[in-house]
């Protein structure tokens, strides 16, 4: 099969498409034929070879080399074959999954627990963008624990764990602003935020509204400042960080908790790649799809032989919604 395989630490150049052999599907295993996957932080910091980063999200980094040899956290696509004491699923069936690498080739070996039915409103391109990005957002909005009637706020809310958390948030029946460039605005509101902060006009760590729930994916303004948005007992839940600075979530969550005797704000860092319940959530976010309650956001869609090109424009941190690979 062909596959980008990652060998060293790099610029997406590093990925080299070859011939790899197909993996056989071991007991409680299926062997899924690729359709579409999708490129995230996930799959760059590791291509980088950043250590902290890379052992925040799963600690997957060798001390001399990448441990992950093919990258690739979202797959989805065809059952091809089944392993002994798969009941579940059979040849054809279309799912999706998170997995822990292994998406960016034409086949992957992916446990029967790990597996979900695809949504049958969405293509395969749709799907792929789906599993990490949401089921982070889903994560997040369940630590905030978040309620019908809740404010919340999300700051990054045009990237890909943001609209999918948008949408969610209103789908639980909050109140939700939106942060986001000026160019995403009128996206960020088509998604249900009420009401949207552009930051090249305004820092909405100073006004003088106070949320239930900020969702900080973007990860650009201090503890103390995001402190300042959240009522009382608030809480601030910490995903992720703007291009290259994804340990700034650390140091946020290090300078709350140090002052978090004095205050009954909570703050929490949502990390989904070790959340026990990976499945759960899918199941979860793909009842939401087939209801009309959540739709992936699909910035671009790329050839299987433009893959490193996807993986670039990524790293540059613009994208709106999620970047796909079709395979």
């Amino acid at each position: 099969m062909k596959a980008y395989v990652l060998r060293s630490y790099g610029p997406p150049e590093v990925l080299e498409l070859g011939d790899v052999p197909t993996p056989a599907p071991g007991p409680g295993e299926v062997l899924v034929r690729v359709r579409a996957t999708s490129v995230q932080p996930y799959d760059w910091h590791h291509m980088r070879g950043e250590p902290y980063v890379a052992r925040l999200m799963g600690g997957t980094l060798g001390p001399r080399g990448p441990r992950i040899g093919i990258l690739g956290a979202d797959v989805a696509g065809e059952v091809e074959a089944t392993g002994a004491g798969v009941t579940a699923f059979r040849p054809g069936d279309q799912v999706f999954a998170m997995v822990t690498g292994g998406g960016f080739a034409e086949y992957v070996s992916v446990r029967e627990s790990e597996l979900v039915r695809k949504p049958e409103n969405l293509s395969f391109e749709q799907a792929a963008a789906v599993p990490l990005a949401a089921a982070t957002a889903l994560l997040a909005l369940d630590e905030g624990q978040v309620r019908p009637g809740h404010e919340v706020l999300v700051n990054g809310a045009s990237g890909g764990v943001g609209t999918f958390a948008v949408q969610l948030a209103r789908a639980f029946g909050a109140e939700v602003t939106g942060v986001c460039g000026p160019r995403n605005v009128d996206l960020v509101r088509s998604l249900g935020a009420g009401e949207v902060v552009d930051y090249s006009r305004a820092d909405f760590t100073r006004t003088a509204r106070r949320y239930d729930l900020l969702l900080d994916i973007a990860g650009t303004r201090p503890a103390a400042a995001c402190r300042r948005v959240l009522r009382p007992r608030g809480t601030h839940v910490l995903v992720g960080g703007p291009a290259g600075r994804w340990l700034q979530p650390v140091g946020h969550t290090i300078a709350a908790l140090a002052t978090s005797p004095f205050t009954s704000r909570r703050v929490v860092l949502a990390d989904v790649t070790r959340c026990r319940e990976k499945r759960a959530k899918l199941v979860r976010l793909a009842a939401l799809i087939e209801q009309g309650d959540l739709t992936p956001v699909v910035d671009r869609v790329y050839p299987f032989d433009d893959l490193p090109a996807a993986v670039r424009y990524v790293e540059e941190g613009h994208a709106r919604g999620k970047v796909v690979v079709s395979v």
